[in-house]
């Protein structure tokens, strides 16, 4: 009897403790939601209940049309269009850099690796603001300045991914690559048939993390481009900024808009992504 008293006790614990985890992760979300949900609400008023107090948390009318309106403030879809070029680009090439790199880093033998490695993730505690006007001098001197070339090459080769890529591809065991050698499989078919499908859950992290860095990307577009032909998404959003005023329906709306093309990424690779982080750069 006293064991089953125990074991009750236990088990209603547990449950205690299951539900005030539930609460608090519910809380958490709340709290993380509610902007979106603020700027869907503001995005879909009436402009005199922008401003009421106490604010509303629900519209008393719902204008669908500000969307459209939003839209036709500026050229949205050139700049749709230059963002997704540039998101997807970037997002190939940093993603293939990172993967190669970490390869190399973390499988090949070579004279100051861990040197070089140390070189690498110090730029990590370097301000970009520090790195902005060097880029920009090289990409004038390019002549890659006001052109989509020149905001999708400068950032793509950067320490986080690389550091997280070695982390993740240190784990395959080394006797996998040593069987492809043996069978005559070049170093590329290796990577490409060996360590690419072991390394999916890193590749949805490093995906969703480009493409959130590249597509939200507001400083390194804003000095390099002058000439509205390549404006992006973020660009344009500031263009809704008047001098004096600021029309929050537009810019609530355009801003919604914005987030579902990274929304649609996540989810698409959410799968993965939670064990990707666990996996990844945590690991000695």
């Amino acid at each position: 009897m006293e064991g089953n008293g125990r074991m009750g006790m236990d088990k209603r614990k547990y449950m205690i403790m299951k539900i005030c985890i539930f609460l608090i992760v519910f809380l958490a979300a709340l709290v993380a939601l509610f902007p979106f949900y603020w700027m869907f609400v503001t995005a879909v008023k009436p402009v005199e209940e922008i401003f009421e107090f106490p604010p509303k948390l629900w519209p008393g009318e719902f204008i669908w049309s500000n969307f459209a309106t939003a839209l036709s403030r500026a050229d949205f879809g050139r700049y749709f269009r230059n963002s997704f070029i540039v998101t997807f680009t970037s997002t190939a090439i940093t993603v293939s850099i990172n993967l190669l790199a970490g390869f190399a880093f973390a499988k090949y033998k070579f004279r100051f690796k861990e040197f070089f490695f140390l070189i690498v993730l110090s730029t990590l505690m370097i301000p970009l603001q520090v790195t902005m006007i060097p880029n920009f001098i090289i990409a004038t001197k390019l002549g890659i300045r006001n052109t989509l070339w020149g905001v999708i090459i400068p950032p793509c080769a950067e320490a986080f991914g690389l550091f997280m890529a070695r982390q993740f591809i240190s784990d395959i065991p080394d006797e996998l690559l040593e069987a492809g050698r043996i069978d005559g499989a070049t170093e590329f078919t290796i990577f490409s048939r060996i360590i690419l499908p072991n390394v999916k859950p890193l590749i949805s992290v490093l995906v969703i993390f480009t493409v959130m860095w590249r597509w939200n990307d507001l400083q390194w577009p804003l000095i390099l481009i002058s000439n509205e032909k390549y404006y992006t998404v973020q660009l344009g959003l500031s263009m809704l900024n008047g001098a004096q005023y600021v029309n929050w329906n537009d810019m609530m709306s355009a801003s919604l808009i914005s987030t579902l093309p990274v929304l649609v990424v996540f989810l698409i690779f959410q799968k993965e992504f939670v064990q990707g982080m666990a996996s990844s750069g945590i690991k000695g």
